[in-house]
């Protein structure tokens, strides 16, 4: 037989371990969030970092169709059709919006004023605006950086590293991107200390890549985070191979395809940490006293047929610190 007293301290126990998320089911509130992804449509990608974003809400007691119902919109790369995508899930309403990148969070900010928003991979929070500091961003944004400044210097690093006598590295940029002058000065002063020479191309519509690239012939080229540019990345590894101009990127999706190098933080990461502020924000923290917070992993891919491709040989002391090498 149980003794009483231990029973009643079980029960006790019990109840102290469940979790508020429990609680707002029992009591029947379901809460509505909005997603702002800035593709036209799904990628296989994309799966993984929104099962990187449910696995995170589950393990703190968010269950999608019990107490949490997502509302997705795919988005594609316009940002006016960004802000009416944003201006919907707040009419719905949704209690809080999730916007991946700088162009999707600005939108989100815009089109849904008041609406706290939880920034994913912003590329340097306070260069755009959205934040007067990471440990208290002070408004409606709170969410995870993607330590542009850092990640860019480092992109201009690896290139030297890989091709030697470099002396013209071309910084293929989305004119929309509030942080671009940011981004480019910090790259700018990590490049003088290598002896680069950096030449800033901002273009405003996909039709311009082409020239754009070509300016980086004689050179290498850095393709700073966008989807723009993630969306004809096939096309945009074409060109560099074709124009044989070595190249680093953002995001491991263009050396899948054939891209020289990318260097960046895992974007899994991002998803899942941003379940912890959806969860903060749901048990009625405000974004303001929220910390942004920053990756400390970053992942270099190198793709070894592509470096043949460009007629360059890998340093083996960048290959040791590859996390993927493509033969």
């Amino acid at each position: 037989m149980i003794d009483r007293r231990a029973f009643v301290t079980l029960i006790a126990g019990t109840c102290l371990l469940t979790p508020l998320a429990g609680r707002a089911q029992q009591s029947g509130k379901v809460f509505k969030i909005g997603l702002l992804i800035p593709r036209a449509e799904p990628e296989r990608a994309d799966q993984i970092a929104l099962d990187s974003l449910r696995t995170g809400l589950r393990d703190l007691g968010w269950f999608e169709g019990k107490n949490l119902l997502i509302e997705t919109r795919w988005a594609g790369v316009n940002p006016q059709r960004q802000r009416e995508l944003a201006s919907e899930l707040k009419a719905l309403p949704v209690t809080l919006i999730l916007a991946l990148g700088t162009t999707a969070i600005r939108a989100a900010r815009d089109g849904a004023p008041g609406l706290p928003i939880v920034m994913i991979s912003a590329g340097d929070p306070m260069g755009a605006g959205f934040a007067a500091t990471l440990a208290r961003p002070g408004g409606d944004l709170t969410g995870t950086s993607l330590l542009g400044e850092e990640i860019l210097a480092k992109q201009v690093e690896l290139l030297s590293a890989a091709v030697p006598k470099l002396k013209k590295v071309t910084v293929l940029m989305n004119g929309a991107n509030p942080a671009n002058g940011f981004f480019f000065d910090a790259m700018s002063s990590r490049a003088r200390t290598l002896d680069l020479r950096l030449n800033r191309m901002d273009v405003a519509m996909e039709g311009e890549l082409d020239g754009a690239i070509a300016h980086a012939e004689g050179g290498a080229l850095v393709v700073v985070n966008d989807p723009m540019f993630l969306a004809r990345r096939v096309h945009v590894v074409e060109l560099t191979l074709r124009s044989g101009v070595p190249s680093v990127f953002g995001q491991r999706e263009y050396v899948i395809v054939g891209g020289l190098m990318s260097y960046i933080s895992p974007i899994a990461w991002h998803w899942r940490t941003a379940a912890s502020f959806v969860d903060k924000i749901l048990k009625g923290a405000k974004p303001a006293d929220i910390p942004i917070e920053q990756p400390t992993k970053f992942e270099l891919a190198i793709n070894l047929k592509s470096a043949k491709t460009l007629g360059i040989t890998i340093p083996q002391s960048l290959l040791q610190r590859a996390d993927e090498i493509i033969q």
